[in-house]
């Protein structure tokens, strides 16, 4: 995998300008993101492309996505964040 790629996908989704995105966006990209297939990596580019907001009620199923955005990286984002220590309500992290 290109490193320039990964950095730049790296770099957007930590940097969304939504904090509540970004704590999710960012560690599961650190986490995954070099393991990604290619058809993953787009599809991981294109929910980078869309709106902090509606990305982030769609990982928390309070939205539902476009059926072009329910993938199966939406759903490992879904599984990532329901493992976060904030998402069980220790906002301690530990």
């Amino acid at each position: 995998m290109d490193e320039t790629r990964i950095g730049r996908i790296l770099f957007r989704a930590w940097r969304r300008g939504f904090r509540e995105a970004d704590l999710i966006l960012g560690p599961f990209a650190d986490s995954h993101v070099r393991s990604f297939t290619e058809a993953e990596f787009v599809a991981f580019e294109a929910l980078l492309n869309q709106e902090d907001h509606d990305v982030y009620n769609w990982i928390n199923g309070k939205t539902e996505p476009p059926a072009e955005f329910d993938t199966p990286i939406l759903e490992r984002l879904r599984i990532f964040q329901r493992a976060l220590p904030v998402a069980s309500g220790d906002i301690s992290g530990s």
